[in-house]
């Protein structure tokens, strides 16, 4: 029996474990089987919808495996002896691999101090909701961090709750990675939903009532959400992995750790590096590793070497509220082409590629190869 153990049920370890699954249907010779703390899947791509306080499905990971072969395990990875091929659960029990699929993902890079004592973040479902609920008492929220999760986190935000003060600070202009034409219309969006724009400011500490700012004072809230960079989990590190500065699993072009081959990474845990550079950690990216993973595992149960992963960047979308979007079309290398839409046709478009991939994951169980074509956009080949 080959043991295969997949630890995250993120977007890049579903796509691993459902194409997985659909490709070994046949075989009785493999066991998969799949950890994460929680049964619930974190739809990411709309937790600043749920923080804004609008309903979210409830996706059970547990339903979705009811007729594969994938077992889950609901619990928390405390550590991993990739020579021993043993993860640690919940401190009390190990499970044993042939093959591990690291897909532990990331969380809110809380670092700075008093984020993580005062800040809320949107690291998971109840996250978001705390935020919800706390939004219905105050009059002032800061959105820390200018990248795109803090863009749609505080137009949602202020687009749910009007009467809101809602500001958004950040060292960068908000689509500072677009065209100047899409950018414009960005910060005109924002502008119109009411949110304050501070740009060139450097948050250096989260307080109970506001934020710090690096030399330029301070700005008073009632509620911080914190947006600005995300961290790795240091399981890797201390397991052994060869890891880079960021603490992410270092692969080769198969997607299997440099210094473990018998461990594959993916998504935001994993350093994967292309023709342009590293990736960086978007449900574009991640999902596609996971598929890809699941290829190539395939692929060296049935006595081949495992395939090259090859992928460019499609797009960049961004929602500016229900109503309103931008979608900035990119080069593979993920800069900015002339091309970009707005308005109900940003919208439609970004609904149509980001919409939930759960019929995907179930879909894959049975026809793992529809997973040539990617909703979430992104040029893969294999």
């Amino acid at each position: 029996m080959h043991d295969i153990l997949i630890l995250g049920a993120g977007y890049a370890g579903l796509c691993a474990a459902t194409n997985l699954a659909g490709r070994v249907r046949r075989r009785d010779d493999v066991r998969i089987t799949l950890v994460n703390p929680e049964e619930r899947f974190t739809e990411r791509l709309r937790l600043h919808s749920t923080a804004a306080g609008r309903p979210t499905a409830d996706l059970r990971v547990p339903d979705l495996l009811a007729q594969t072969k994938v077992d889950f395990v609901r619990g928390w990875v405390t550590a991993i002896d990739a020579e021993a091929r043993t993860v640690r659960v919940d401190d009390e029990r190990d499970l044993r691999f042939d093959t591990l699929v690291y897909a532990l993902g990331s969380a809110a890079d809380t670092s700075v101090p008093g984020a993580a004592e005062h800040a809320y973040a949107l690291d998971s479902f109840r996250d978001a909701e705390a935020l919800a609920t706390r939004l219905a008492g105050t009059r002032t929220v800061i959105v820390g961090g200018t990248g795109l999760t803090g863009v749609e986190a505080a137009a949602e935000i202020a687009e749910r709750h009007p009467a809101l003060t809602v500001k958004l600070v950040g060292r960068e202009r908000p689509g500072h990675t677009m065209t100047a034409k899409a950018q414009r219309y960005l910060l005109t969006a924002l502008e119109h939903l009411g949110v304050e724009v501070h740009s060139d400011a450097e948050i250096t500490k989260v307080l109970p009532g506001g934020v710090e700012l690096d030399g330029t004072g301070s700005l008073a809230a009632d509620a911080v959400l914190w947006t600005a960079g995300t961290r790795v989990s240091p399981l890797a590190a201390a397991s052994g992995l060869t890891v880079d500065d960021r603490g992410r699993i270092v692969t080769d072009q198969t997607l299997r750790s440099v210094s473990h081959p018998h461990v594959y990474a993916v998504g935001d845990a994993a350093a994967v590096r292309q023709e342009f550079g590293l990736l960086h950690g978007t449900c574009q990216s991640g999902m596609p590793t996971g598929v890809h993973a699941a290829v190539s595992i395939a692929r060296e149960l049935d006595g081949k070497a495992p395939a090259r992963f090859r992928f460019g960047y499609y797009h960049a979308p961004v929602s500016l509220g229900r109503g309103d979007a931008v979608v900035q079309f990119t080069r593979p290398d993920d800069s900015p082409r002339r091309a970009h839409l707005t308005g109900r046709a940003a919208v439609w478009y970004k609904e149509t590629v980001t919409a939930s991939p759960w019929p995907t994951f179930a879909r894959m169980t049975r026809f793992p190869a529809i997973a040539s074509w990617w909703p979430h956009g992104g040029r893969y080949t294999r």
